[in-house]
C-alpha cells in the first residue's frame, strides 16, 4: 500500500504547535550535525507506513549519506529542535512500524516538547548573555538565534522571568552551595556581595551626575527662516516707510534680518524681508496679520520661503 499524500510540513518552526500523530522524532546523522525529519503516516491494519525526509540545514545531503534504522528514528534529541530547514534539501525513504511504536515515539515526542518549549527562563538568559555566542559553541549559538527569532513574542512565552542565578545552578552547572554561617570562614578579601554593593554606588553616583551634567545644557531652541514678500498697493506707496513700518512689529522670539526690494512691473516693487522666529513663541500668522494692519501701506503679505533651523 502507497504511503499517504499527506505530509507534515517541513518548514514548522520548533515552537509553533505540532501535530504529534505527524512527527514521529528527530534523530542525529553521522556527521555531527543534526537532521530534522517530517513523516507521512498512512493506518493499515496494524501497522503503519510513513517516509521520513532528512534535512539538513546547510544545504542538501551528502552523496554517502546513511539512512538511520527504525530504533534510530525512535531515538528523540532535544537539541536537534532548534534547526531550522529548507524543504528543497530533502531525500526521503519510506519505513513501516507498527502502530505500538509509533504511539511510543509519539508519546516521548510529546514529552520533550514540555522540556523544549520555550519560556521565561529562555529569555532571562538570552537578555543576561546580551550577544551571541562563539561559533565554537554552535549547540548554544543555535539556541542563541532561536530565541532571537521570536522577537516581541518573547515576551508572551510562559513562565516567571527569573535572574539567572536564581534559576537553581552555578556557572559550572553544580547546584548552587548552602549558605555557610558567619563564624565558619573569615573573608579576608572581601565578600562579593559587598564588591557588588560598591560597584552600584559608584554607577549610581555616576548616573546622577551624568544626569545633573545634561539638565545643565540649555535646551535645543526651534526656529525658522522666513522670508516675507509684502506688497504695496501702486508704485506711489512709499517703499522706505512701508519697511519701517514692518520693523517696527516687536514680538518676543521675533528678529528682523536683510531686506530688499524687488521690481514687479509697471514701476511698482515689492518688499522682501528676512526674519528668524522661535516656534514655540511666535505665530507667523500672527505675524503676518500685524504686517497687513498697515493697510494704508499694504495689499498683502505672501511667505517666499520657510525653512527650520
Amino acid at each position: 500500500m502507497s504511503a499517504s499524500s499527506r505530509e507534515a510540513e517541513t518548514t514548522t518552526r520548533c515552537d509553533d504547535e505540532l501535530d504529534f500523530t505527524e512527527i514521529v522524532g528527530f534523530v542525529t546523522c553521522l556527521y555531527g550535525d543534526f537532521w530534522w525529519l517530517a513523516c507521512v503516516l498512512d493506518s493499515f491494519e496494524d501497522k503503519q507506513e510513513f517516509k521520513v525526509s532528512f534535512l539538513h540545514p546547510h544545504g542538501p545531503a551528502p552523496s554517502n549519506f546513511t539512512y538511520p534504522t527504525v530504533p534510530d528514528i525512535l531515538r528523540v534529541h532535544r537539541s536537534s529542535i532548534l534547526t531550522t530547514v529548507d524543504p528543497l534539501t530533502a531525500t526521503g525513504r519510506v519505513y513501516t512500524l507498527t502502530k505500538a511504536e509509533t504511539e511510543n515515539a509519539t508519546r516521548k515526542l510529546f514529552a520533550v516538547k514540555q522540556i523544549y518549549q520555550a519560556s521565561q527562563a529562555d529569555v532571562s538568559v538570552f537578555d543576561t548573555l546580551g550577544k551571541a555566542p562563539s561559533l565554537s559553541n554552535p549547540h548554544a549559538l543555535r539556541w542563541y538565534n532561536h530565541i532571537k527569532s521570536l522577537g516581541d513574542e518573547r515576551k508572551k512565552l510562559p513562565g516567571e522571568k527569573k535572574i539567572p542565578s536564581s534559576l537553581g545552578a552555578v556557572a559550572n552547572g553544580s547546584p548552587a552551595p548552602a549558605a555557610k554561617d558567619d563564624d565558619d570562614d573569615v573573608d579576608l578579601f572581601g565578600s562579593d556581595e559587598e564588591d557588588d554593593t560598591e560597584a552600584a554606588k559608584v554607577r549610581e553616583e555616576r548616573l546622577k551626575a551624568y544626569a545633573e551634567k545634561k539638565s545643565k545644557k540649555p535646551a535645543l531652541i526651534a526656529k525658522s527662516s522666513i522670508v516675507l514678500d509684502v506688497k504695496p498697493w501702486d508704485d506711489e506707496t512709499d517703499m522706505k516707510e512701508m519697511e519701517a513700518k514692518v520693523r517696527t512689529i516687536v514680538m518676543d522670539g521675533l528678529i528682523w534680518g536683510a531686506s530688499k526690494l524687488v521690481p514687479v512691473g509697471y514701476g511698482i516693487h515689492k518688499l522682501t524681508i528676512m526674519c528668524v522666529v522661535e516656534d514655540e513663541k511666535v505665530s507667523v500668522d500672527l505675524l503676518v496679520e500685524k504686517i497687513q494692519d498697515f493697510e494704508d501701506f499694504v495689499q498683502s503679505v505672501d511667505i517666499a520661503a520657510f525653512n527650520k533651523i
